[in-house]
């Protein structure tokens, strides 16, 4: 058993809630959402979060606009949509709810 795969697996299991739960606050662009996530020990490469942030978008649970840069090329701004802020409401419910019950198995 590869531990490092399963801490990986693990990662990318809550990726989406913190993504959500990040453009719930203020919107930001990909590079932005990569380096808040870093900073938490929540290593993400661009290969992943993009594809997450697609079909995000296609679910309708983001939006995003282009905003010109001072410093490179135009940014892609991701914000989180009403049907988002719901979805997100929901998975912090399942997310209380999850860690509630393995803290009762664990004991952590």
């Amino acid at each position: 058993m590869n531990l490092e795969n399963t801490k990986a697996q693990m990662r990318k299991g809550i990726l989406e809630y913190c993504i959500l739960a990040m453009l719930s606050e203020k919107e930001a662009y990909a590079s932005g959402l990569i380096s808040t996530l870093k900073e938490a020990e929540l290593l993400v490469v661009e290969g992943t979060l993009y594809p997450l942030l697609t079909r995000l978008k296609n679910d309708g649970l983001l939006n995003y606009r282009w905003e010109e840069s001072s410093s490179g090329p135009p940014r892609k701004y991701y914000l989180i949509t009403g049907k988002g802020r719901d979805f997100l409401a929901e998975l912090g419910n399942t997310w209380e709810q999850l860690t509630a019950s393995v803290r009762q198995v664990t004991g952590k």
